[in-house]
């Protein structure tokens, strides 16, 4: 019995070691969003993103659904954020203005999923499967 918990624990682990991403060096790859900044601009707020690919493979396009959330949790707006062409190994910063908005009134924002990820002209799940997430500022970014 413990030879077959043994057998299917480590399973377990090459089962979920073999879902991730691997650049051509053999260390782990990555799609890296930070939300970096977020200010007010006129009468909206616009959110800063640092976008970083080191997947291994230029991503032609990356389209992310993006929820905003108010400081009670409700959702206040759902989103397209286009990320355009992220360029392998080089760091992007691309912002996004949400009219009509306050960045006072901003509590979190959730990547709810890739809508679009191309490399090499098809379709793609590295854009969900290596992504990462991280916030330089006091909102939350999820996913």
């Amino acid at each position: 019995m413990q030879s077959l918990r043994f057998l299917l624990t480590c399973f377990a682990c090459l089962s979920a070691g073999g879902t991730l991403a691997q650049s051509s060096d053999g260390s782990v790859a990555a799609l890296s969003l930070e939300l970096n900044a977020m200010e007010d601009v006129g009468e909206a707020c616009r959110l800063t993103f640092l976008a970083n690919n080191q997947t291994g493979s230029p991503i032609d396009e990356a389209v992310f659904e993006t929820v905003i959330f108010d400081l009670d949790g409700r959702v206040l707006k759902l989103s397209l954020f286009d990320f355009r062409a992220l360029p392998s190994d080089r760091p992007r910063v691309r912002q996004f203005d949400l009219p009509g908005m306050s960045c006072a009134s901003v509590g979190r924002a959730l990547i709810n999923g890739a809508n679009s990820c191309v490399i090499n002209g098809s379709q793609s799940n590295v854009c969900e499967s290596a992504l990462t997430l991280d916030s330089r500022i006091g909102v939350e970014l999820l996913g």
